[in-house]
C-alpha cells in the first residue's frame, strides 16, 4: 500500500530541503521522525510536517495499517514559485533578491512479508588458525 503526501509552497530554497529530505531517505517511518526531531536545519520541521501528515493519510486510508512497518519509499523536493524583491544598492541601483519557495513529496509503502527477527550476533572468530 502506497501513501503519498505533499507540502507545497514552503518558503525555502529546493537545494537546502533536499539535504534534510536525502537523511531521511529509505529509513523506517519511526526513525525518520526521530531524526527529524534532532535535525538542527529548519527544513527539517517542513519535512516532519509532510511525513507525519503521510503517516496520518496511511492511518485514514485503512484501519488495519501497521505504522512500525511503514517506511520513506520516495522522498524528493521541486522547486515552486519564486517571490521577487528589490534592495536597494549604490548609486541608485537596484538589487534583486529572489525568496525561492519548494514542494515536498513523500510517499510511504509498508515492508512486504514478515517482520525480520533481530539476529544475534555470532562472535567473530580470527581468519589464523591457532597454534598447537
Amino acid at each position: 500500500m502506497e501513501v503519498t503526501a505533499r507540502l507545497r509552497y514552503v518558503q525555502g530554497s529546493a537545494q537546502k530541503m533536499r539535504l534534510v529530505a536525502d537523511l531521511i531517505r529509505g529509513k523506517g517511518v519511526q526513525e525518520a521522525v526521530n531524526l527529524l526531531g534532532v535535525t538542527k536545519k529548519s527544513a527539517a520541521r517542513h519535512v516532519e510536517k509532510c511525513l507525519k501528515s503521510a503517516i496520518a493519510n496511511a492511518e485514514n486510508r485503512e484501519d488495519h495499517v501497521d505504522v512500525d512497518r511503514l517506511y520513506v519509499k520516495e522522498i524528493f523536493v521541486d522547486g515552486g514559485p519564486m517571490a521577487k524583491r528589490i534592495r536597494p544598492a549604490p548609486m541608485g541601483r537596484a538589487f534583486r533578491i529572489l525568496k525561492r519557495q519548494s514542494h515536498i513529496t513523500v510517499k510511504l509503502d509498508t515492508h512486504k512479508g514478515p517482520e525480520p527477527a533481530a539476529k544475534p550476533q555470532k562472535p567473530r572468530q580470527s581468519a589464523k588458525p591457532a597454534k598447537a
